[in-house]
């Protein structure tokens, strides 16, 4: 019976051994999904009492889950800190809006390192990280380019910031890469749709395609059949939308994994679900404080489920504490890219754990901030308060490492108090003190990389240009609906 025992230790051994060599430059499809305020707890797999999500509860079953995996607490930030391997103020990025959602120029983005391994790379929904030209997802490494304006579809605000004139959530007009296209339909739809089909076209190359949904973003507009779906829930009308939008985009998650199994793509694609940050118009936590914006666990953490059959082991839930830019290293491993050239990464490949979820895995500290202060445009200020960064180094800051959560001045054990219900603040003072001193050094070395900060908002609009110089000339013509 021992040498049974020691045959199948053994066995598992090997089998773990071929997985893990199999992993590091696999060079599969990728495709990135990645919803707008959906926080932790807003999907069935993660125990919320009736949201309707079992196509992601099923992708749950079938991936590796990041169970300490944080973004920033708003939705540019972390778009920064996935594209470039770097945090977020070291790409200038310190605003949604206002300008300083523009990512820095210097910075290499994960799609220009995936096309040094031969990749072809594909962006379909929200970029959020600079609408004029020179910062477009097309001169930034992507072949592919559908995708709306400023940081939600409709949005305005000073500066380059502007969505086509007359587009809605419904029938929305894209920048289909050089010119604009009047699309039909319900825009989580139309960017699933598009996306299938520039994949299903793609053969002699792998692919990276970056889905990166508006929804469920406010403001809270779905088709009725979808909001019906909790109408008997004692929720606001806002929530009841917000979760409706949750369960189309399930659908289309549904039709991806679908057509992934009709295409025989589905062993050799890497498919990653994750979400931009917390929960906003949720109303189920969990164990979970915070929300949208907020520097508490709520505001930063997320799902992120990794399914790559065969290679990935399902099931498995992986609990070391992890970040946005780490996803930057991670998808170079696996593409077999090299990031040497990358100077100032802050992330760090989790391909160890996705081998070994018992890898070892060093502990560090985890900065978020806010930020989100005032700025100025040419005729003084807009909105309120001191557009001077340095005003707001000790307002809206966190540190986290696997034990502790630092919110300002107030501490948490994580461990023993994930609700961060009790500050133990004065109880650890040289855990504070540690914690603030290195968080003194990281905003030293960050500050003066916050190169938007007194960019004019006195600026024109891009996307509204190109509309009215497009439909002055030639007109917007109808997207051609792939057929899938």
């Amino acid at each position: 019976m021992r040498s049974l025992c020691v045959c199948f230790i053994v066995l598992f051994s090997l089998l773990s051994s071929m997985i893990a060599q199999e992993l590091s430059n696999s060079r599969p499809n990728i495709i990135l999904v990645m919803t707008d305020d959906q926080g932790y707890f807003d999907l069935g797999c993660h125990g919320h009492p009736f949201v309707q999500t079992p196509n992601l509860d099923q992708l749950y079953k079938q991936s590796s889950r990041f169970v300490d995996f944080h973004a920033s607490p708003t939705c540019a930030p972390t778009r920064a800190a996935l594209m470039s391997g770097r945090a977020p103020f070291k790409n200038g990025i310190t605003h949604t809006i206002l300008e300083r959602e523009r990512m820095n120029l210097k910075a290499t983005t994960i799609a220009q390192v995936l096309k040094t391994a031969g990749y072809t790379t594909g962006i379909f929904g929200k970029w959020h990280l600079g609408d004029d030209d020179e910062y477009q997802p097309n001169n930034r490494g992507f072949d592919e380019m559908f995708i709306h304006g400023a940081g939600g579809i409709g949005q305005n605000f000073p500066g380059t910031q502007g969505a086509f004139p007359g587009t809605s959530y419904f029938g929305p007009f894209i920048k289909h890469n050089d010119k604009v296209v009047k699309t039909k339909g319900y825009c989580t739809d139309v960017f699933f749709k598009h996306a299938l089909g520039w994949m299903k076209k793609q053969q002699e190359k792998p692919f990276f395609a970056y889905i990166a949904l508006n929804a469920p973003h406010g403001p809270f507009i779905v088709a009725d059949k979808y909001k019906n779906m909790y109408k008997d829930q004692k929720i606001a009308d806002k929530s009841k939308s917000f979760y409706g939008m949750i369960t189309n985009f399930d659908e289309n998650m549904g039709l991806l994994m679908n057509k992934l199994d009709e295409w025989k793509l589905a062993d050799n694609t890497l498919l990653i679900f994750m979400t931009d940050n917390g929960t906003s118009a949720g109303t189920w936590h969990g164990n979970m404080k915070g929300k949208k914006g907020s520097l508490n666990q709520g505001g930063s953490r997320v799902p992120l489920f990794m399914r790559l059959p065969g290679k990935i082991k399902a099931g498995v839930d992986i609990d070391k504490l992890t970040r946005h830019y780490d996803l930057f290293s991670t998808l170079a491993e696996l593409a077999g890219a090299s990031v040497s050239a990358n100077p100032d990464i802050d992330g760090r490949s989790m391909v160890s754990l996705l081998k070994d979820p018992n890898a070892e895995w060093a502990d560090r500290n985890l900065f978020f901030h806010k930020a989100r202060w005032a700025s100025k445009n040419a005729e003084g200020k807009w909105g309120k308060g001191d557009s001077n960064p340095d005003s707001y180094k000790y307002k809206g800051f966190a540190v986290r490492n696997d034990k502790w959560r630092l919110v300002g001045q107030a501490l948490y054990n994580i461990d023993n108090d994930p609700s961060e219900k009790k500050d133990v603040s004065k109880q650890h003072p040289e855990v504070v003190a540690e914690m603030m001193k290195a968080y003194e050094a990281w905003w030293t070395e960050v500050r003066p990389m916050m190169v938007n900060e007194d960019v004019s908002l006195d600026t024109g609009k891009p996307y509204v240009e190109l509309f009215n110089k497009q439909k002055a000339a030639t007109g917007i013509p109808d997207w051609e609906e792939p057929e899938l």
